[in-house]
């Protein structure tokens, strides 16, 4: 008796992984996106899994109804009586919405790599971790500690439900900026929880988070503990006004995360 033949396809988290997926696998303009083409082919998965009496979720059947719709309004003519606001590009929400999944799925892909690692070396870890600048008074911790307390205030964020009305587009930069003008105010070290939850979003923490990791890495900060299990904070490292000292690295940055 023959083997059945078995069909394999790709599993995704949601809608958005789905299209981005078809976007980068065709190395498409994810500004310019061929609505035509992208709608038949994830409408294409979407017959496939039938075929395969799976169940589809209503978030993919909705995204189905959104590109159709999107594609219906493109191939309308654009009217020319129509004022600047009414000839926007109807794939101008679907293509931030992408762009912004995209960073959020990066920063968590990242978060996990942070945490393979330190469950495979914490056994034996680096020293090199724990070493920086001498604060008299004070203990230095290393990014082990940062990630541990990002966290923590990213589970409690989940524990309130808020609805998010508009998206916060700051960026690596801009959020870098924040950071400094505070440390800047005063001569206090800033507590890395409440500069974490002082984020209106989720994406804005991520992107704070983002940004700390790059003062650490460029040692424009360092991050101390008062004593042993107190809270994390922050402090100009000696470096801090060398580091600002030009735009050329922070414009480097921005360009990493474009």
């Amino acid at each position: 008796m023959a083997t059945p033949y078995k069909i394999q396809l790709p599993v995704y988290e949601g809608p958005l992984d789905l299209l981005l997926d078809l976007i980068r696998k065709q190395e498409i303009d994810i500004h310019n996106i061929p609505i035509a083409k992208i709608t038949q082919q994830y409408l294409d998965y979407l017959h496939q899994l039938e075929k395969l009496d799976i169940d589809v979720s209503s978030d993919f059947l909705y995204m189905a109804a959104t590109l159709i719709y999107i594609k219906s309004k493109m191939l309308l003519p654009v009217d020319p009586m129509a004022g600047p606001e009414e000839q926007i590009d109807p794939r101008e929400d679907l293509v931030h919405r992408l762009l912004e999944h995209e960073k959020y799925k990066n920063a968590a892909q990242l978060l996990y790599q942070k945490q393979q690692i330190e469950a495979n070396v914490w056994s034996n870890p680096d020293k090199t971790l724990y070493q920086g600048e001498e604060v008299e008074g004070e203990l230095v911790v290393s990014l082990v500690d940062l990630i541990k307390v990002f966290q923590q205030v990213l589970e409690r964020r989940k524990e309130v439900p808020k609805f998010e009305l508009q998206h916060e587009t700051v960026t690596i930069a801009e959020m870098m900026g924040r950071l400094r003008k505070q440390l800047n105010a005063s001569d206090e070290a800033v507590s890395l929880t409440e500069f974490f939850e002082s984020c209106a979003t989720r994406r804005a923490m991520i992107v704070a988070f983002l940004a700390l990791l790059e003062m650490v890495r460029m040692q424009a900060v360092i991050l101390v503990q008062s004593e042993l299990f107190s809270d994390v904070r922050l402090r100009k490292h000696k470096m801090f006004d060398v580091v600002f000292s030009g735009d050329e690295a922070i414009a480097k940055i921005e360009e990493q995360y474009l």
